[in-house]
């Protein structure tokens, strides 16, 4: 080996440890978060007869989740300024497994709900933090591929989570739903430590609990609101008193932080075009994003007559879009830039969650298959590029605010996305004079869905060319 082997070899390792091997690993992490929530989603009816339980109550241990993340979302990048983001997020991986020990060993409904309460407080540090961990060890030039490699494991949680939670209740005990996470848990902390670079703590500015208590408030009224939007659980005047008085609390933020250089959630990272689009624009796409896997299960289960473990097992080959896209998502945003790729890839994702609504009992499964690989590959394109983006001009001192800033975005969006589903669903039911849910029901939802996706163009054609170039390798124009 010649003396300039040994360098550029050390070189490729670096290059491979930062561009694959750690944001592998932040995901892995995430995975195990938002595949715990949809394999819950898919066991609830199998748990509430072990508990004794109406399986409309048990939908607490899901809302109880969204509330505590909700509360505890905006506190994790200062957290994580302060006490260093690896050290963070290790800790939370940490609580988040005993937390899902006891969940595994909950007796009643009540002991579910307090576990999952502290399940939700480890979620809301663990994806914030892992993503600031990935921002600042990684060069923005890198950042498209890393982004891509660390959003695989995490899109990859709603598709095969009815797959997993099918089979458990199916063939083992609901509870190694939550004991499941133990040894993902256990390597991840170890391969956390023995990889990811320490990211060293930052100056923090002092703690904000007036801002963390009004963001608590409204992202909590907010999101149990929309849990509850069609549903029938709630009285309509508490579900209407839920939004005005998260509304109000995020109103009352907002005159809060105009000028406060405290502020907890620092909002002057939407005067910045990039971010504002990958946010506010790609809002419209998550919602799709967080209605799909619901509506997807209530179609294929309730409308074609699948078992869970039928219709998870449908649904997994969208994955396989996914999968192809870890590795051509890079080359093919160096190629047209995240302006031309958002736009476009924004009509075909549109279209794409209007195709759905297509499907009939009578559809051949190939053609379904083939329908959800092309839209998990364009939807994994899409968010791949919006997350990039989102920090193409976010200086370092401001990531930890910007990152939590688009988590919270994501958590509302998730809820809200699962809220209007099922809304239009029941809309159309009423409509149709129909009592119980058909596909008949369900099938206009994805049209209504798809085309509320493309109120993001709004934000995307007014992109410079050159948006994020920075990020993806391209020379400014």
């Amino acid at each position: 080996m010649s003396p300039v082997d040994g360098p550029l070899e050390r070189q490729d390792d670096v290059a491979m440890t930062r561009g694959w091997v750690i944001p592998a690993i932040i995901g892995s992490a995430m995975l195990m978060q938002t595949m715990n929530a949809t394999v819950l989603s898919n066991a609830l009816p199998t748990m509430a007869v072990a508990l004794h339980e109406d399986p409309l109550r048990l939908n607490l241990a899901i809302t109880m989740f969204l509330l505590a993340s909700a509360v505890f979302l905006p506190i994790s990048g200062w957290v994580a300024d302060k006490f260093g983001a690896k050290r963070i997020f290790m800790i939370a991986m940490v609580l988040f497994a005993l937390s899902s020990a006891a969940c595994g060993l909950a007796q009643d409904l009540t002991q579910l709900v307090i576990a999952r309460i502290f399940q939700g407080m480890a979620g809301a540090m663990m994806a914030p933090v892992g993503r600031l961990v990935l921002l600042r060890t990684t060069p923005k030039a890198e950042l498209v591929g890393a982004m891509s490699v660390m959003t695989m494991p995490a899109l990859l949680g709603p598709v095969i989570g009815p797959v997993v939670g099918g089979a458990i209740v199916t063939f083992a005990d609901w509870r190694w739903i939550f004991f499941m996470n133990l040894p993902v848990a256990v390597v991840g902390v170890f391969l956390v430590f023995r990889y990811v670079p320490n990211v060293s703590e930052q100056q923090v500015s002092p703690i904000d609990w007036t801002g963390i208590l009004l963001t608590g408030l409204g992202l909590a009224g907010l999101i149990f609101g929309f849990e509850n939007l069609g549903r029938d659980m709630l009285p309509d005047g508490l579900v209407a008193g839920l939004f005005l008085g998260g509304f109000a609390a995020l109103g009352l933020y907002w005159r809060h932080a105009r000028g406060n250089p405290h502020a907890i959630i620092d909002l002057s990272v939407f005067r910045i075009q990039t971010f504002t689009a990958s946010v506010v624009g790609g809002a419209f796409m998550r919602v799709a994003m967080g209605a799909t896997p619901f509506m997807l299960a209530m179609l294929l289960q309730i409308g074609f007559g699948m078992s869970p473990f039928q219709a998870g097992l449908m649904t997994f080959i969208s994955a396989a879009g996914a999968l192809v896209m870890k590795t051509t998502a890079p080359p093919i945003l160096r190629r047209f830039g995240f302006r031309t790729v958002l736009v476009v890839n924004a009509v075909i994702v549109g279209i794409s969650f209007m195709a759905y609504g297509l499907f009939t009992p009578a559809t051949p499964h190939w053609l379904i298959m083939i329908v959800l690989a092309v839209g998990g590959f364009f939807r994994s394109l899409h968010f791949t590029s919006l997350n990039g983006m989102a920090y193409a001009d976010i200086d370092q001192d401001r990531m930890s605010r910007a990152s939590t800033t688009s988590s919270m975005m994501q958590q509302l969006v998730q809820s809200i996305g699962i809220g209007l589903a099922a809304t239009l669903m029941h809309f159309f039911m009423v409509a149709r004079g129909e009592t119980h849910l058909t596909a008949g029901a369900i099938s206009p939802a994805f049209v209504v869905i798809g085309l509320l996706t493309f109120v993001s163009l709004f934000f995307f054609v007014p992109l410079p060319k050159n948006a994020g170039d920075e990020m993806n390798g391209r020379l400014k124009a």
